[in-house]
C-alpha cells in the first residue's frame, strides 16, 4: 500500500512557483558583471566605430555633422565667386554668364542663395535676384546658374554668391589616399617597424633570463632586487626621459659618434622603460610553474641554461606573448621618446611623427586625423589578433603570485 501511495505521489505534478527555474540558478552578481562587461565594450567600441565612420566620410559632410548622422542628409553654408566679364557671352542680344557654383563637386544641392553673408537665404533654388553690378542672377539645385544683363558686364572680379545646400550622405577613400600617397609615409611605416621590432625582441630576451633567474636561482639579495624592479614600475617615462637621454648622449660622445640620433638608443630607451614590467610578469608566470618539473630536470643532470631554454620559455609563452603585446603596441604609437632620440629628420621620423606633421601641413582639415588614425592602427590589430589567444592566459598567470 505504500508503495502504491509512493508511485501515485511520483505522478502528480509538482507544485510550480512563481518563479521560472532558470531565472531562480541566475545570481545578482553574475547579472552584473555581465552588464558591466557590456557596457565596457560599448564603451570602447562606439568611439571606434564612430572613427572609422569619420575617416570614410566626405570632408565637407564631416565638417558639418557628427559621425552619426552619416545616413542622413546634412545641411552646409558655403561661398563662391562666379565668372567676371571675359566669361560672357551675347545671346539674342542680351549677355549671359553661365557656371556652376559647386565647381565639379556634385554631391551638393542648392536648398537658398543670397548674394550677401547676411542673408545667404534670400531666395530659393530656381528664383531671381537682382545683381549690384546689373541683370539678375538664377541658380539652379544642381548649383548652375545664369546671369543675364541687357548690357554688356564690365567687371573684372566675380561678385560673391552665398548659399545653403543639402548634401547626400557619401563614403569614400580619398582621406586615406592623401593620407597613403603623401610624401615619406612609405619611409615612415618602415621606420616605425626599424625602431618597434628591436625594442619589443630585447626587453622579452634580457627580461625572459632575468626573469628565470629570480624565480629558480639562489644567490644574495635576490629579494631586494626583486622589490627593486617592483619599484621601477612607478617610476614616470617623464622623469626618468631627460637623464637616460643625457647618459646616452655622454656615451655616444665618449665613443666618438658624431650624431647621437640614432636607433640604438631608442632602442635602449623602450628597453629601459619596458624591462620592469617585463621581469614582472615574467618572474610571477616562472615561479608558478611547478617545482616538481625543475627537481626531475635536475635529477637528469640538467643545467639552469638547458632547463631554461628546453622547459621554461615553451611554457612561459603566453607571458611573452602577453608582454609582447603590450610593448608593441607601447613603442608602435609613441611619439615623445621617438622625438627626442630621433629628432624630427624625415630619415628617421616614425609614423606617428610623420601624421603629425602632415596634419599640419593641412591646417584644420582633421578629416585626415581620423584615416592616419585607422592607418596606425593597422598593424597593432594584425598583432593584437594574432596572439590574443595568449594575452588573457599570460596576464592572469603573470599578474599575481
Amino acid at each position: 500500500m505504500a508503495a502504491a501511495d509512493t508511485a501515485a505521489a511520483r505522478d502528480l505534478p509538482r507544485p510550480t512557483t512563481g518563479t521560472p527555474r532558470w531565472l531562480a540558478r541566475v545570481s545578482v552578481g553574475r547579472l552584473f558583471t555581465h552588464a558591466a562587461l557590456l557596457l565596457l565594450v560599448l564603451l570602447w567600441t562606439f568611439p571606434t566605430a564612430g572613427l572609422l565612420i569619420s575617416s570614410l566620410r566626405d570632408k565637407d559632410q564631416l565638417a558639418v555633422s557628427g559621425w552619426w548622422t552619416a545616413l542622413s542628409t546634412s545641411l552646409t553654408q558655403g561661398v563662391s565667386r562666379i565668372g567676371t566679364a571675359a566669361d560672357q557671352v551675347e545671346e539674342a542680344g542680351r549677355f549671359v554668364i553661365r557656371g556652376n557654383i559647386f565647381g565639379t563637386d556634385t554631391n551638393k544641392q542648392v536648398d537658398s542663395f543670397g548674394l550677401s553673408n547676411a542673408a545667404p537665404a534670400a531666395a530659393a533654388a530656381g528664383q531671381t535676384l537682382p545683381m549690384a553690378a546689373g541683370g539678375e542672377i538664377t541658380v539652379q539645385r544642381d548649383g548652375s546658374f545664369e546671369w543675364v544683363s541687357d548690357t554688356a558686364f564690365t567687371h573684372s572680379r566675380g561678385p560673391r554668391v552665398f548659399y545653403v545646400a543639402s548634401i547626400a550622405p557619401r563614403f569614400t577613400l580619398d582621406n586615406y589616399i592623401e593620407v597613403l600617397t603623401a610624401s615619406n609615409v612609405g619611409r615612415s611605416f618602415i621606420n616605425s617597424f626599424t625602431v618597434t621590432i628591436p625594442a619589443t625582441v630585447i626587453p622579452i630576451l634580457m627580461a625572459a633570463f632575468a626573469a628565470y633567474a629570480l624565480a629558480w636561482m639562489r644567490f644574495p639579495y635576490r629579494g631586494a632586487i626583486v622589490a627593486l624592479v617592483v619599484g621601477l614600475l612607478v617610476v614616470p617615462l617623464q622623469m626618468s626621459l631627460i637623464p637616460l637621454l643625457s647618459l646616452y648622449n655622454n656615451i655616444a660622445q665618449a665613443f666618438g659618434a658624431a650624431d647621437g640620433k640614432a636607433y640604438l638608443g631608442i632602442w635602449l630607451a623602450h628597453t629601459a622603460f619596458g624591462l620592469p614590467l617585463a621581469i614582472y610578469l615574467l618572474r610571477n608566470y616562472m615561479a608558478g610553474i611547478p617545482k616538481e618539473i625543475m627537481e626531475s630536470a635536475r635529477m637528469d643532470g640538467a643545467s639552469h641554461f638547458k632547463i631554461f631554454t628546453s622547459m621554461i620559455l615553451p611554457l612561459s609563452f603566453p607571458a611573452l606573448a602577453a608582454f609582447a603585446i603590450f610593448q608593441f603596441l607601447w613603442v608602435w604609437n609613441d611619439l615623445l621618446v621617438a622625438m627626442v632620440f630621433l629628432g624630427a629628420q624625415d630619415s628617421k621620423l616614425v609614423l606617428t611623427g610623420k601624421l603629425v606633421s602632415l596634419l599640419g601641413s593641412r591646417g584644420n582639415n582633421w578629416e585626415i586625423l581620423t584615416a592616419g588614425a585607422f592607418v596606425t592602427i593597422v598593424v597593432p590589430l594584425i598583432v593584437f589578433f594574432s596572439l590574443q589567444r595568449y594575452f588573457v592566459r599570460g596576464m592572469m598567470a603573470g599578474s599575481v603570485k
